[in-house]
C-alpha cells in the first residue's frame, strides 16, 4: 500500500524491542499502546505473537496511518485504533481492552500490558504525570507496563549523542525532553507499580518494565 508513514528508527528497533516485550509480557495478552505512531511496531509484534491483542492509539492526526499498516497487515489480533492525548484535565480516557479473539472466556478488567516508545520526552511533564495518572484506572491485576526510550540517570545523560539529542528536543519544545529515570519511576510506584526490569537497548535508550 502507498502513502503508509515510515520511521526508520521503527524498523531498526523493533527486533530488540520485541525480544524484551517477549521476556516480560505473557503469550497472550491485551497489550494497549500508548503512542502508535507509524503503525509499524504494533504490526510486527502482533505478527509476531499472535495471542496478544494489540490496541493500537494515538493524536487524531496519526490515526490515518496506523488504519494503512493495520489494513494492510490484515492481522486478526489488531482492532482499529482509537484517539487517546495525554492531557492533564481530565485524566486520559482510555478505552476498555477488546476481547481476544476466539476465547471463550470472559474479558478480564484492564489491559494485561501497556507498551510506548519514544513518547515521553516529546511531551510536557505534567502530561508524562497524566499518562500515568491514566494507567492507574486501566491496569489488570498484575499488569506490566513497558516503556522505551532515552533516559537520564541522577540527572545526568547518559551519552553525548542524549545531551545533543535533549538540546533539539528543547529547541523545538521547550516543555519536552529527556526524562530522569527517577522521576518516571517514582510515577510508576505511585501507581503501585514495581520496577521488574532496566535494559540497556541500542542507540542509547532503556526498556523499562514495571508490573503491577
Amino acid at each position: 500500500m502507498s502513502g503508509k508513514p515510515h520511521s526508520p528508527s521503527c524498523e531498526r528497533n523493533r527486533e530488540p524491542i520485541l525480544a524484551v516485550l517477549r521476556r516480560h509480557l505473557p503469550a497472550r495478552a491485551n497489550v494497549l499502546e500508548i503512542g502508535s505512531g507509524t503503525g509499524q511496531h504494533a504490526v510486527h509484534f502482533a505478527a509476531a505473537m499472535p495471542g496478544w491483542v494489540w490496541q493500537c492509539s494515538d493524536r487524531a492526526q496519526h490515526l490515518p496511518g496506523i488504519r494503512a499498516w493495520l489494513d494492510e497487515a490484515a492481522l486478526a489480533n489488531t482492532p482499529p485504533p482509537f484517539e487517546l492525548a495525554a492531557v492533564t484535565a481530565p485524566v486520559p480516557g482510555f478505552a476498555p481492552p477488546p476481547r481476544i479473539p476466539t476465547d471463550p472466556v470472559a474479558l478480564r478488567s484492564g489491559y494485561d500490558a501497556v507498551f510506548s516508545a519514544n513518547t515521553l520526552h516529546i511531551m510536557g511533564w505534567p502530561q508524562v504525570e497524566a499518562v500515568f495518572a491514566g494507567l492507574a484506572t486501566v491496569l489488570a491485576d498484575a499488569a506490566t507496563v513497558a516503556i522505551y526510550g532515552p533516559f537520564n540517570y541522577a540527572g545526568a545523560y547518559t551519552s553525548d549523542s542524549n545531551r545533543d539529542f535533549d538540546g533539539w528536543l528543547k529547541q523545538r519544545d521547550p516543555v519536552s525532553g529527556i526524562r530522569d529515570f527517577e522521576a518516571v519511576d517514582a510515577l510508576a510506584r505511585g501507581i503501585g507499580l514495581s520496577l521488574v526490569a532496566d535494559v540497556e537497548m541500542p542507540a542509547n535508550n532503556r526498556s523499562l518494565i514495571w508490573r503491577r
